[in-house]
């Protein structure tokens, strides 16, 4: 991994959740209760999976977002301080944290019912005050869809206006407001995220293209739609471009592989790689990912994702400029 440079730290605006997680062999049909063989109670929610592997990956990263008065709300500090995350913007409201029910199937898929709890009380002061005390610090910005999405398309707004380069992980998918995607400069949708936002079955390369021109026409400057196991498609207004994911892996656990793509891409972004460096980078993070259960205690360390990389290619990440918008 390179040198870090200035001002190369990571803005990550959004969910902390506490994740209830059952593993059953199949989900159970309407109506009916199966056995499961686990159970895990973690810290997760999107936002707070993407500061864990933000500053996994090395750089300096800074979290809001908002947490009940509750033990869980504690738990979600404890946690996010243990990887060394600047909470200064982490703040505690009445009421309860928010909570994730996930299931996991033995194949490794999962479904989630989120309850959003105090992630449903992020402000846009909250937001203004978190981006004027870090735009000196920071190259980019990370969002997700776990937060009201007035917030969200505050947040980005805010991330423009401040010249950060800014990241949509627009999960999970909902209709967005059409002035969201010129605040874009980069949207890192899934395949099932890209057909539910642009209307286009995303099943292969060539649909994963036709989706990637959808968000450049409506004013994203680089489409990211990952593909699982399968690698990611990168696509600009002027280019695009299929990289494989080159990995092959047991899978035991779904749950966070976007969060950790996501954070991982933000995170080496910030630290000067290319576009294509930083995506195959956040590629190894989600493979590895999926290997271990649970959601934030899935985040692997920027020694195991660089270890994977070498094993994968005898090559070295590069560093490059990344433009934001002042």
């Amino acid at each position: 991994m390179n040198a870090r440079v200035p001002d190369s730290g990571v803005l990550v605006v959004g969910s902390a959740t506490i994740d209830v997680t059952a593993r059953s062999a199949r989900s159970p049909r309407p109506g009916e209760t199966v056995r499961g063989g686990g159970s895990t109670l973690v810290p997760g929610g999107k936002g707070a999976n993407q500061a864990i592997a933000s500053a996994a990956s090395g750089a300096p990263t800074y979290f809001v977002g908002c947490v009940g008065t509750d033990a869980f709300g504690t738990m979600i500090n404890d946690e996010l301080s243990d990887h060394r995350i600047d909470l200064s913007h982490l703040i505690p409201v009445e009421g309860p944290t928010g909570l994730a029910h996930i299931r996991v199937t033995e194949d490794g898929e999962n479904d989630i019912v989120i309850v959003p709890n105090a992630n449903a009380a992020l402000t846009v002061e909250n937001v203004d005050t978190a981006v004027a005390s870090t735009r000196r610090n920071c190259r980019v910005l990370l969002t997700q869809l776990e937060t009201p999405l007035d917030i969200v398309a505050h947040t980005l707004q805010c991330g423009r206006s401040a010249g950060l380069t800014t990241i949509l992980d627009p999960a999970p998918a909902a209709p967005l407001p059409e002035k969201i995607w010129a605040l874009v400069d980069i949207v890192t949708p899934n395949e099932t995220e890209a057909t539910e936002l642009t209307g286009i079955q995303v099943t292969d390369v060539e649909s994963a293209v036709t989706a990637g021109h959808w968000f450049t026409a409506h004013g994203v400057g680089t489409a990211i739609i990952t593909r699982a196991g399968d690698g990611a498609v990168v696509v600009t207004k002027s280019d695009s471009h299929a990289l494989d994911a080159q990995h092959e892996i047991v899978v035991v656990d779904t749950t966070a592989a976007g969060d950790a793509f996501a954070g991982y891409l933000a995170g080496s972004l910030a630290a000067g790689l290319t576009p294509d460096d930083a995506v195959r980078r956040g590629m190894a993070a989600g493979t590895l990912a999926v290997t271990v259960a649970g959601a934030s205690p899935s985040i692997p360390t920027a020694g195991d994702v660089d270890a994977l990389l070498d094993r994968g290619a005898d090559r070295d990440l590069t560093p490059a400029t990344i433009q934001g918008h002042s």
